[in-house]
């Protein structure tokens, strides 16, 4: 629904021509089926712990407050109503705030890469943004010039395809990309997905290895050796017999319909266990080992996935503060500050946007023993305390305060 939104405000509102050009061919890993399509599929919709990961940190940035500040020389005041406010909670008509937050984030950890496309007002005389759409990051090609700098966004939907121009002076762009850092490529993010592609790939066949085994009775197969009628030694069964025999066995003895089902032998039939049991095969461990090497890729700690085995942190508050100080912050952060020199300066350049570390309940108790130090400084004037919290200075204030 939202891409066939863009693709008509693009048809009707975008003023930005079409160029075709040559496109440089950009040097990707050599890992074989390492795509955006194997990331969203492998890594987000069929592996639960990176799944989960992404989840917990996407509607975790999305949940907390923005802020919008007026910067003039005496200091910053808070703006309660704003345009641009309202754009950010309501980005276009499909979209809230929270999630326009979580899917720049959830885009970004699954590909490295987050577009967000600037739709402006065409009706006065300075362009004001109008609505914000988050755009796929695989529909999305980056057309490098000789410097290999990005000279054109190209956005492809089935037949149709759309070009951004960056401007060569200012740098600016109706796109925004947001990427991690890679350093085998300049163009495009690196996906903590690829990352911990091998972990994520050796999960997957963990579950799949015992969705085979619950498919299969529960455990690994046995051997049914035929044996002589006059020595017991072994015999051996024409090919309609062997048929037979095998489609009795997919019939009724394989499947969880089928568990604890007796199985009937006929004369010269034996059966013989061949089951290897979890423990030989360190099937447990070897899965949980993967799942914390995918924990920790995504800046997660261990412990708050369920992944046991793992005890870095005395308890669930320190690793939740972890997570959030180390994670979580960090990458909204990151938004914002794109935010701030890309949005924001087309609404005026005395604002600045920033976020409410006071909405933020994990945090509370940290700012509460630093309160309790700052309170306790000597040699800190009020206004330098006040300061620290990032409350405004008032008069008579710099004086150390007793």
């Amino acid at each position: 629904m939202v891409e066939f939104n863009i693709l008509n405000i693009l048809k009707k509102k975008s003023r930005i021509p079409h160029f075709y050009s040559a496109l440089q061919v950009i040097t990707e890993p050599s890992w074989s089926g390492r795509s955006y399509f194997s990331f969203a599929e492998e890594g987000y919709v069929k592996n639960v712990i990176a799944f989960r990961a992404i989840h917990m940190i996407a509607t975790a940035v999305a949940s907390i407050p923005l802020i919008l500040n007026h910067i003039t020389n005496d200091g910053k005041s808070q703006i309660k109503s704003h345009p641009l406010l309202k754009l950010l909670n309501t980005p276009n008509p499909t979209l809230s705030k929270s999630e326009f937050i979580e899917g720049i984030v959830t885009y970004r950890l699954i590909s490295g890469n987050s577009y967000i496309l600037m739709i402006e007002s065409q009706n006065s005389k300075n362009a004001v943004p109008k609505e914000l759409y988050l755009l796929r990051p695989d529909r999305v090609e980056i057309i490098p010039d000789k410097g290999n700098i990005p000279y054109i966004y190209r956005y492809k939907v089935g037949s149709s395809s759309y070009n951004f121009k960056v401007d060569k002076l200012t740098g600016c762009s109706n796109i925004l990309h947001l990427k991690t850092f890679n350093p085998l490529n300049d163009l495009y993010g690196l996906s903590p997905i690829e990352a911990a592609a091998y972990s994520i790939d050796q999960h997957n066949q963990a579950g799949a290895w015992n969705q085979a085994m619950l498919q299969n009775g529960a455990r690994p197969s046995g051997a049914l050796i035929v044996q002589s009628a006059k020595d017991g030694s072994g015999g051996h069964l024409s090919s309609e017999q062997y048929m037979r025999l095998k489609e009795q066995i997919e019939s009724y003895y394989t499947g969880s319909k089928n568990v604890g089902r007796p199985i009937l032998l006929e004369g010269g039939l034996d059966w013989k266990e061949m089951s290897l049991s979890p423990k030989d095969m360190d099937f447990i461990k070897s899965k949980n080992s993967s799942a914390r090497d995918i924990a920790l890729a995504f800046g997660v700690p261990p412990q708050l996935l369920g992944i046991p085995g793992d005890n870095t942190y005395s308890n669930l508050i320190e690793a939740r503060l972890s997570l959030w100080e180390q994670t979580i912050l960090p990458t909204l952060e990151n938004i914002i500050g794109h935010f701030n020199s890309w949005l924001v300066p087309k609404f005026g350049n005395d604002l600045c946007l920033s976020y409410d570390k006071d909405a933020i309940e994990i945090l509370i108790e940290k700012r509460q023993k630093l309160w309790q130090y700052v309170q306790n400084a000597s040699f800190m004037t009020l206004n330098e305390k006040r300061e620290a919290f990032g409350l405004p200075k008032i008069p008579g204030g710099d004086v150390i305060d007793k």
